[in-house]
């Protein structure tokens, strides 16, 4: 999944959840969740990018999401305090974070290396526009769920 898309289940989790336990446990969950649903991100078709424009897609992805994040709690959650909300957008990014190194650095040692052979084999790639449609779909289904619940 996108980043934009992990920061807005993040901050959904956040704005419904005050216990910052419970609030890391479901952010990291749902990353794993939104990653094994077939979606398209930044990373692609990776092999057919170079370094430079994976990093400038993923950085523009990670921008997108702050704004949205941003947005969002603004009009949804206005009395949710942002630095709890990034904290647990961070987490629910956070595999993608730890991945970061082995992939622009080239650091294939622990704990990046195990993060990244976790990530490869829980994450399914779908190409545009189904899989931009799938993660659409994921991210309003948990946003519906946020005003029933």
């Amino acid at each position: 999944m996108t980043a934009s898309g992990h920061a807005l289940l993040g901050a959904i989790i956040a704005a419904k959840t005050g216990d910052p336990l419970l609030a890391g446990v479901l952010a990291f969950g749902s990353h794993i969740v939104a990653d094994i649903l077939p979606h398209w991100d930044a990373g692609t078709h990776r092999e057919d990018k170079t370094n430079a424009r994976l990093f400038w897609e993923a950085a523009a992805d990670v921008i997108l999401g702050i704004i949205l994040v941003i947005v969002f709690m603004h009009f949804f959650a206005p009395t949710v305090n942002l630095a709890y909300t990034f904290f647990i957008v961070f987490i629910s990014q956070g595999l993608d974070w730890i991945t970061a190194p082995y992939l622009f650095l080239q650091m294939k040692f622990p704990p990046f290396s195990w993060v990244y052979k976790f990530q490869s084999e829980i994450n399914n790639k779908l190409d545009k526009p189904w899989g931009i449609i799938t993660q659409i779909a994921f991210v309003l289904f948990v946003f519906l769920l946020f005003f029933v619940f």
